[in-house]
């Protein structure tokens, strides 16, 4: 296996055309620019396909291979068993629970030990319900929405962009005040200053990872921004969205303004997982998911795949 990065991403474009698997990590974007001192990706060709894994630092006994993506048809949970051990891997980590189901989860336990990644269950949204907040479960966003707007948007002080790498430096000093403003720098290895550090590898390559991306300015200052790519045929995802929290609204108004721009013709938005932060998955349930797409890690078993 071979470490891959963002110049990478036109070699490998071709797997990811028709991928499969629901869960956010399985955007090519997100798989390059989650490259840095803790997650070290590598990937290798397998016949049709191409096959991701992690080396990880601080914990190296989690690394792990992602399901292969590609043309070639779904893989058994035998033949992913010998995969893994071809390529020196005991583990898969990010298995979308929808592969447990059309595999049969007893055909799995048989090679693999099956264990649900708490923390890791991907928030779904009908793009629908995102772009038009309407009905009673709403209705406390739009009242945020039409605040922000009367205090904001109807004085003349919001302009909203599509994003460009010409403003990568804008949008990273944008990042380093929203940082401050959520302490996320306080411990260099935790999940937020991990993001943090994935959220600038995006900026620097937003066109080369063909990401989507929209920027919000109050009074000329960047004040909020999100970044999309595609994931399935009818999914995309919304990988960062950072909003001030000091501007009562903004985020309800800008989250409306992402889903309403960023998703053309795709009928669902990925807002991925909440790490197990009861703060942040309160906020996503608050936008009522029409689904939760539980993640997995399988383990080998003793003697399987050999």
């Amino acid at each position: 296996m071979k470490s891959i990065g963002p110049a990478d991403y036109a070699r490998l474009e071709r797997f990811f055309a028709d991928q499969r698997y629901p869960l956010s990590p399985y955007t090519l974007a997100s798989i390059l620019v989650w490259s840095n001192k803790l997650y070290r990706p590598f990937a290798a060709e397998a016949d049709r396909d191409l096959v991701v894994g992690y080396e990880l630092t601080v914990h190296p006994e989690d690394r792990h291979l992602l399901m292969p993506v590609g043309p070639g048809p779904e893989r058994t949970p035998a033949e992913l068993a010998a995969l893994a051990v071809s390529l020196g891997f005991d583990a898969y980590a990010l298995v979308p629970e929808d592969y447990l189901e059309r595999q049969g989860r007893d055909r799995v336990a048989e090679n693999f030990d099956v264990r649900e990644l708490a923390g890791y269950a991907d928030y779904v949204y009908r793009t629908a319900d995102l772009a038009g907040l309407e009905g009673r479960p709403y209705a406390k966003k739009r009242n945020l929405v039409r605040q922000f707007q009367r205090d904001f948007v109807d004085q003349g002080r919001v302009r909203v962009e599509a994003m460009t790498g010409a403003q990568e430096p804008e949008c990273a000093a944008f990042l380093e005040a929203w940082c401050q403003e959520r302490g996320c720098d306080k411990d260099p290895d935790a999940d937020l200053a991990c993001e943090k550090e994935a959220n600038l590898t995006a900026l620097r390559h937003l066109e080369t990872l063909r990401f989507r991306g929209l920027l919000l300015r109050i009074d000329g200052r960047v004040s909020a921004f999100g970044m999309a790519s595609r994931l399935t045929k009818d999914m995309g995802v919304l990988h960062f969205e950072k909003a001030f929290a000091s501007a009562k609204g903004l985020y309800q108004y800008f989250d409306q303004l992402c889903a309403q721009r960023l998703f053309p013709g795709l009928e669902y938005v990925n807002k991925e997982n909440d790490q197990g932060d009861a703060g942040l998955a309160k906020a996503k349930e608050s936008y009522r998911p029409s689904a939760k797409v539980r993640s997995y890690r399988l383990t080998l078993r003793p003697a399987a795949g050999r």
